[in-house]
C-alpha cells in the first residue's frame, strides 16, 4: 500500500462512525447523555474551540441539541431501556429491552465505546462489572480499542478526610482518588470503580478503562433538584425548605457538561483513567436552593432538620445523600486537557436564567396567559373562574389586586417584631431589612398618596396606580411561571398601551412602531371578548336572584350606568380590542347569547378547545387518590340511581299491566251484558210470533201424542203439525 492510500485509509479511519452503548436510554441520564452524543461528530473536542465559537455556545442546553441520524462521523448511540412499555429514543439507533448476559456481550462487542451510568440505578452495578469483566476477557479478540466508561458519582469520596485538616477548604483532584472513602450506602459503587480500573490494566492495547466521578447532575428537566423546581414553581409554600444547615458543599454538574466530559474521553482517550466530573463553583445545598426560590418561586427559604427530610415520599434516601454530602471538589484534569463547549461552567447559581428557561422547556410547563373582556354582566367572572381551575392559573381581579397591594404596603412600613434567630437567618434577614428600609420613607409616600387618592375619588384608584399595582402582579412570580386569567382589564386603548407596552427612554417619533413595543412576558397569548346585546343582558340582570345582586354593581341604577359606559368606551376607533389587533393578538368574539339557558361551562369548554391543553404539571399523587375516590364515589352512585331507576320503572310497568288488566277484564263484562241485552232485546219479535202462530198448534200435537202413545213420536208429531197448520188451512 502506498503513503497516499495509507494516509487517505488513516483518515477514513479517524472520521468513520464509532457505535457506543449507553445504559437506560429513557432515564435522566441516558436520554440527555444520549442525545448529545448522538449530535456530535467523532474527533470534534480534540480540536481547539475558538473563543468566538464559545461564546456562541454559550447557554447551550439539552433542549437545544437536536438529534441527527446516523452518518459517516458520528456517533451511532445505541443501548439498553430501563422499562419494557419505553419506546426507543428517537435519537438511538437501536434499544434493546431484555437481554441475556451472551446477547448482551454480543451487542457490546460491536460497539466501540460502552458507557454504563451507575449513578441513577444500584441495580446495574453489578451488570456493568459483569459486562465489563466479560469485555476484558475477549478482549485479545478484539481488532481495536475498545472503551468502558463507568459513569460513577462524588458520592464514593463523601466520607474522605481532609487533605490539610487545618485546611478544609482544599479541595480534592484527580490525584486524590486513592485515598477516597465512599458513604455507606454507596460501598458497591467505590467496589464498581476499583473493578472496572483493574480490568483496564490487564490489556490497555484492546480495552481501555475509565471511571468518572460525576456531580449531582442538574439541567433539561432536572433530577434531584427537580424536587425544588417543582416545589418553587407550583407556589404553594411561602418558601421553599432545605435540609440541615443548608451549608454543607454540593459538588454539581450540568448534564450536557457531563455528557461533554464523556465525549473528550472517547476521543482524547486520556492516560489518567480517573475523573471527576464537576463545574467550578464551590456552592453549598442553602445557596442552590436559594437561587431556585428566587427565580422559579416565592424568593424565601426554610431550614428543615435532616430528620424530617427522610419522611419526604419525593426524594430517595440515595437522593438525600447526595443532596447533604458535603465536598469540595475540582476537575484540575478538565479543565486542563479537554475541550469542552460548557453550559454551565460557573455552577448553577451563576446560570440559573439558562437552567430555568431549559426546565421550564423540557417539562413543558409553559405559562398559559388569558384576558377575558366583555360587558358588565356577561360572565367574565364565573368563566374566568372554570378556566383558573382548568388551567391550574391565577385568577386576577382588580379589586382583589388593588387590596393586596395596599396590604403589602403596609405590611413593609409595620414594625417588625424582634425574634432570636440563627446567625444565617438574621443574615437574610438583614438583607431583607436592608432592603427594605431604604423604600420605608418612599413606601409611606406612596400609601399616603394612594388613600388621599381614594379619598377624593369616592373609594376609587387613579389609573396609574392601578397600572402599577396590575403590572407588579403580572410581573409576579406565579403569573411568569403558570400565568393568569386577567379579570375584565384593561378597560381602555390607553390603560392596555400603559400596562403591556415597554417604556423607552429615547422618544420616538414614530408612535407606530413604538406602539409593537410590548413586554412579551406580560401580555396575555389569548384574548376572549364575550359579547351580547344590551336587551339581553337586561334580562339576564333581572333574572339573577336578590340575594346575588344585592350590594353589587348589578343593581338596576349602577348596572345600566356600567353598561352605558362600557358602550360609550367601546364606540371609539381606538378600543382595548384595537390594541390586541395590532399586537397581532387577535381576539376570540363569543356570542354569548347564542348559549342561553346553558351553563357557562359551555362556553369555557369552547374557549379550551381555542386555546388547547394546561401546560403544567398534572395532578399530584394526593389529587389523583382524591380525584380516582370522587369517581368511584360517582360511579357507584349512579350505578345506585340506575337500579333505583330501573327498579322503580319495573314497579310502575306492574302497577300499569295490572291496571291495564282490570280495565280490559271489567271492559270485557261491560261488553257481555250489552250483548246480552242486545240479543234479549233482537228475540222479542220471534218469541211473540211463536206465542202466537206455532206453540198452540205444537201443544195440541203434544196433546194428541200424549193420547196415542204412537211407536215413532217424533215422525207422529210432525205428521200432526204439517196436517194442521194453519197457513194451509
Amino acid at each position: 500500500m502506498s503513503e497516499e492510500e495509507e494516509a487517505v485509509a488513516e483518515a477514513e479511519e479517524i472520521i468513520r462512525c464509532q457505535r457506543i452503548f449507553l445504559n437506560h436510554l429513557d432515564t435522566y441520564g441516558g436520554s440527555n447523555i444520549g442525545r448529545y452524543l448522538a449530535s456530535c461528530t467523532v474527533g470534534a473536542s480534540l480540536e481547539e474551540v475558538p473563543e468566538e465559537e464559545e461564546e456562541e455556545d454559550e447557554g447551550r442546553s439539552a433542549a437545544d441539541v437536536s438529534p441527527s441520524k446516523p452518518k459517516e462521523g458520528i456517533y451511532q448511540v445505541v443501548g439498553t431501556l430501563s422499562q419494557a412499555e419505553s419506546t426507543k429514543p428517537d435519537f438511538a439507533v437501536e434499544a434493546y429491552r431484555t437481554l441475556s448476559d451472551d446477547e448482551r456481550l454480543a451487542y457490546l462487542s460491536e460497539c466501540d465505546i460502552i458507557i454504563y451510568n451507575i449513578t441513577e440505578d444500584a441495580k446495574q452495578i453489578v451488570e456493568a462489572t459483569s459486562a465489563a469483566t466479560a469485555l476484558s476477557d475477549k478482549a485479545y479478540k478484539f481488532e481495536k480499542q475498545k472503551v468502558f466508561i463507568l459513569l460513577s458519582t462524588i458520592m464514593t469520596w463523601a466520607r474522605s478526610k481532609p487533605l490539610d485538616p487545618e485546611d478544609p477548604e482544599i479541595p480534592f483532584t484527580e490525584e486524590d482518588y486513592r485515598r477516597r472513602k465512599p458513604h455507606p450506602n454507596f460501598i458497591e459503587h467505590s467496589n464498581a470503580e476499583k473493578t472496572i480500573i483493574k480490568l483496564g490494566k490487564t490489556n490497555k492495547s484492546k480495552f481501555a478503562t475509565y471511571v468518572v466521578a460525576s456531580g449531582v447532575q442538574y439541567g433539561a428537566e432536572e433530577r434531584l433538584l427537580h424536587y425544588f423546581f417543582k416545589l418553587s414553581w407550583l407556589g404553594e409554600t411561602p418558601a421553599i425548605p432545605y435540609f440541615g444547615d443548608g451549608r454543607n458543599f454540593v459538588p454539581a454538574i450540568h448534564i450536557v457538561d457531563l455528557a461533554a466530559v464523556l465525549q473528550n474521553i472517547a476521543d482524547h482517550r486520556p492516560r489518567t483513567h480517573y475523573l471527576i466530573a464537576v463545574d467550578e463553583a464551590i456552592q453549598t445545598l442553602g445557596e442552590i436552593v436559594k437561587c431556585i426560590s428566587r427565580n422559579v418561586g416565592p424568593g424565601k427559604t426554610q431550614k428543615v432538620p435532616r430528620e424530617n427530610a427522610f419522611l419526604n415520599k419525593d426524594l430517595t434516601q440515595a437522593h438525600l445523600d447526595e443532596l447533604l454530602v458535603n465536598l469540595r471538589m475540582e476537575a484540575v484534569f478538565l479543565k486542563e486537557n479537554f475541550n469542552i463547549k460548557w453550559v454551565a461552567q460557573a455552577g448553577i447559581v451563576e446560570s440559573i436564567e439558562q437552567v430555568v428557561k431549559e426546565y421550564k422547556q423540557s417539562r413543558g410547563l409553559l405559562p398559559v396567559k388569558i384576558c377575558i373582556l366583555g360587558s358588565p354582566g356577561v360572565g367574565k367572572t364565573s368563566i374566568a373562574e372554570l378556566l383558573c381551575k382548568h388551567y391550574k392559573v391565577h385568577h386576577i381581579k382588580i379589586k382583589e389586586v388593588i387590596t393586596k397591594a395596599i396590604e403589602n404596603l403596609e405590611k413593609i412600613i409595620a414594625p417588625k417584631e424582634v425574634v432570636e434567630t440563627e446567625v444565617e437567618e438574621e443574615e437574610e434577614e438583614e438583607e431583607e431589612a436592608e432592603e427594605e428600609g431604604d423604600n420605608i420613607e418612599e413606601t409611606q409616600e406612596l400609601l399616603d398618596s394612594i388613600k388621599e387618592n381614594m379619598e377624593q375619588n369616592a373609594g376609587r384608584l387613579d389609573d396609574n396606580y392601578v397600572i402599577r399595582f396590575m403590572k407588579e402582579t403580572l410581573m409576579s412570580m406565579p403569573c411568569k411561571n403558570q400565568g393568569y386569567v386577567l379579570d375584565g382589564f384593561p378597560k381602555t386603548y390607553d390603560m392596555a398601551k400603559d400596562l403591556f407596552n415597554i417604556e423607552d427612554e429615547e422618544e420616538e417619533d414614530d408612535m407606530k412602531g413604538k406602539m409593537h413595543h410590548y413586554d412579551k412576558l406580560i401580555t396575555p397569548d389569548y384574548v376572549i371578548s364575550l359579547n351580547a346585546s344590551d336587551e339581553f343582558l337586561k334580562n339576564r340582570i333581572m333574572n339573577l336572584p336578590e340575594s346575588i345582586v344585592a350590594g353589587t354593581h348589578y343593581s338596576q341604577d349602577r348596572y345600566l350606568r356600567s353598561l352605558s359606559l362600557f358602550r360609550e368606551l367601546n364606540t371609539d376607533d381606538e378600543t382595548v380590542l384595537n390594541y390586541f389587533d395590532e399586537l397581532e393578538i387577535h381576539p376570540q368574539n363569543i356570542d354569548v347569547s347564542k348559549f342561553e339557558g346553558l351553563e357557562n361551562r359551555v362556553i369555557a369548554k369552547e374557549i379550551i378547545k381555542q386555546i388547547g391543553e394546561p401546560r403544567n404539571y398534572g395532578l399530584t399523587e394526593d389529587e389523583m387518590e382524591e380525584l380516582e375516590r370522587k369517581q368511584a364515589e360517582e360511579r357507584l352512585a349512579r350505578e345506585a340511581k340506575e337500579k333505583a331507576d330501573l327498579e322503580q320503572r319495573e314497579t310502575e310497568e306492574r302497577a300499569q299491566k295490572l291496571a291495564n288488566w282490570e280495565e280490559w277484564n271489567k271492559r270485557l263484562d261491560e261488553v257481555k251484558q250489552q250483548e246480552c241485552e242486545l240479543l234479549e232485546a233482537q228475540s222479542i219479535p220471534l218469541r211473540n210470533y211463536l206465542m202466537k202462530h206455532v206453540m198452540p198448534t205444537l201443544m195440541q200435537g203434544l196433546n194428541q201424542c200424549c193420547m196415542v202413545r204412537p211407536d215413532d213420536p217424533v215422525d207422529f208429531l210432525a205428521e200432526y203439525l204439517f196436517k194442521n197448520n194453519p197457513e194451509f188451512d
